[in-house]
């Protein structure tokens, strides 16, 4: 009798965990060491080219996010991000924010190794089946200091 109580608590949040919820999808790439080319584009996603056709195209927050280390030389990263709709291509330029005005990092991280986020399109429609394109538009031929870029979609 006194295992029934938390058997039955056990029970109904495994079956909780079962039900519908939102589906995000993310992909992360390591840049070279040797630095980011100003002619190299990044093709993220799909993540999951399985995917049935009615879960393709999804309606959702597409975020960018990155990790530099604190050898990495602005405060600043001007990118181009380029992703798929359900009938048209977009192409949105971001300014992400690296570190305030006194130069401490901003983001989550410590040490040598930071973590920045930053909302895209709060809500769009995106063909995840489709890769989204990201590349840098700083005014160096060969930038230094970011080790990932990564996307993700947030569905509702």
């Amino acid at each position: 009798m006194r295992y029934l109580l938390p058997l039955i608590l056990l029970l109904s949040l495994l079956l909780g965990a079962c039900g519908p919820g939102k589906r995000d999808y993310s992909r992360w790439d390591n840049l070279p060491a040797s630095g980011w080319l100003y002619g190299d584009t990044l093709r993220l996603l799909p993540v999951d080219t399985t995917l049935e056709d009615n879960d393709s195209i999804v309606t959702g927050a597409l975020r960018l996010s990155l990790r530099h280390g604190s050898d990495y030389p602005f405060s600043n990263l001007w990118l181009e991000v380029t992703y798929h709709g359900d009938r048209y291509m977009m192409r949105d330029t971001i300014n992400v924010t690296l570190a305030d005005l006194f130069g401490r990092w901003l983001g989550s991280g410590f040490g040598a190794s930071y973590q920045n986020s930053v909302l895209i399109n709060p809500s769009t429609v995106v063909n995840v089946t489709r890769p989204v394109e990201v590349r840098h538009i700083m005014r160096v031929d060969t930038l230094r200091g970011i080790d990932q870029i990564g996307i993700s979609v947030s569905s509702k």
